[in-house]
């Protein structure tokens, strides 16, 4: 049955809400942010994985449902992401006496999913719950189906992940903001709202509201915070970000609807160590990185090439200091190297279980080889975009079985570092880097959150002179740039 209106009553008022109905009782942060926050419009969730956002955004919804103010909820999140909240998080957290519906978008659904979806728009007193994965807000059909769902009930609005929609050109940030201008309730939610610099942060405002920061446009927003010059390398000419500038006023704006927290804040885990271990290249990669160094600079200087394909040229220098490099003609080019023996004395020095990040499928395939050949064949799971979904989900189990033979669980951070569980593990060695910070973070929680019992050691494997350092560099930047407008101290990190 429905909540009574007894029950209803407890929740009129924010400070009274904690006399309500929790399946699971929450923590003392999840009480303020719903204290605070749980009637208000438009609100930025920046919770760090492991503290229970979806709980939040959860039971929010069922709170908001409770007094009459929404009748449905759109959730929105990444490809790897949005089953979860459907499948596991919803059944596990919503408060028992709220009767719910829940269906997952699909742009071909069969029959019985069909049927599924359209049970959404029956008039009926229980919760709808529509999950879709952002992806879909790129296509007409997906767009489509949002705003008719959003149209035909009193709706909250939630994007899981929320920096999936921070590109002011991507189709999907723009879409996205379209649905979200038909509904009255929003919540945008994500560990890490900066990855890359303060720009990172406007779509994610523009989809809550335009007026939350009252700046009319992207390129106003730049002007405001972000020291811009005009550059030209040969015939290309283009603006460049050289800095920022006024970020305690945007973090000012930003504090106003937004509500803030931290693992380290809420909750006695372990830390986090990190730790370098430096590998030289062989000659033979030194051979190789040099020339496609000078080539891309040379055709880059000539006006030969587009950033396009000198990015591409960036790519293949860090696929030579990884041990590889994969030629014009498609064919993958493995080269001496000194990383792979570096990683088996990580191993040597470590116990227990360990989980190893590598960017490039040749990568994790020869790791994989060489540890099965040292330690076993059942030694090894792998976790990347060539695994299945039953595999996948099998390796994790595997993994996190204490009895299991497996030791080594090898992947993709892209492909695995989100949504998943590997507590099992006090050791991650990142055996590449990539540009994108989100990742790397998102990546790192998998050991670091809830269950884990032990310290957490990070280690990089790097070569000296190289774009590894360059990569590492990067991601110090961002991290620092992203404290600064959330307006915390900066973050030990691979310091």
């Amino acid at each position: 049955m429905l909540i009574n209106q007894e029950e209803k009553n407890l929740c009129a008022k924010p400070e009274l809400c904690f006399n309500y109905p929790f399946k699971n009782k929450p923590f003392l942060h999840q009480k303020a942010y719903l204290e605070r926050f749980c009637y208000q419009e438009k609100v930025a969730l920046f919770a760090d994985m492991g503290t229970g956002k979806t709980y939040m955004l959860i039971n929010n919804a069922a709170i908001l449902y409770d007094k009459g103010n929404i009748d449905a909820v759109l959730i929105v999140a990444p490809k790897g992401v949005y089953r979860n909240w459907t499948d596991i998080e919803i059944p596990k957290h919503m408060p028992s006496h709220v009767i719910y519906r829940v269906a997952n978008w699909s742009p071909s659904p069969l029959k019985k999913d069909k049927k599924n979806l359209e049970s959404l728009f029956d008039i009926t007193e229980d919760l709808k719950i529509l999950a879709m994965n952002v992806e879909a807000f790129s296509t007409l059909k997906g767009t489509t189906f949002a705003k008719r769902f959003v149209n035909a009930h009193n709706s909250l609005m939630i994007v899981d992940e929320s920096t999936t929609i921070k590109t002011p050109k991507a189709s999907r940030s723009k879409n996205a903001v379209k649905v979200g201008s038909l509904v009255k309730y929003k919540r945008i939610a994500t560990g890490s709202p900066i990855t890359k610099s303060p720009m990172d942060i406007y779509m994610q405002c523009e989809f809550l509201s335009p007026s939350l920061l009252n700046i009319p446009s992207y390129y106003a927003f730049q002007a405001r915070f972000a020291n811009v010059i005009e550059t030209s390398v040969a015939t290309h000419s283009f603006k460049k970000i050289v800095g920022y500038r006024r970020l305690d006023e945007l973090q000012e704006k930003i504090s106003s609807f937004s509500f803030r927290v931290t693992k380290e804040e809420c909750l006695d885990l372990p830390d986090k160590l990190y730790s370098i271990r430096h590998v030289n290249l062989t000659k033979e990669q030194t051979k190789s990185y040099v020339e496609m160094k000078k080539r891309a600079l040379a055709q880059f200087s000539e006006g030969i090439t587009s950033t396009v394909n000198f990015l591409t040229q960036l790519l293949r220098l860090h696929q030579i200091v990884c041990g590889h490099v994969k030629l014009d003609d498609g064919q993958v080019l493995t080269l001496p190297n000194n990383r792979l023996q570096e990683l088996l004395n990580v191993i040597e020095e470590a116990d227990g279980k360990i989980i190893i990040w590598a960017n490039y499928r040749h990568d994790i395939e020869q790791i994989k080889k060489t540890l099965q050949k040292e330690h076993g064949m059942n030694s090894v799971v792998t976790y990347y975009g060539d695994t299945s979904t039953e595999d996948r989900q099998e390796a994790i189990e595997k993994f996190q079985d204490k009895d299991s033979d497996v030791r080594f669980f090898v992947g993709n951070p892209k492909t695995g570092g989100y949504g998943i569980t590997l507590t099992e593990a006090s050791l991650v060695v990142y055996y590449s880097n990539n540009f994108d910070l989100e990742v790397r973070l998102q990546s790192e929680d998998r050991a670091h959150r809830i269950g884990q019992t032990k310290n957490v050691t990070y280690v990089d494997l790097l070569c000296v002179g190289t774009v590894d350092e360059k990569i590492v560099k990067a991601l110090r930047s961002k991290i620092d740039i992203a404290s600064e407008v959330l307006g915390e101290d900066p973050k030990k990190w691979l310091i």
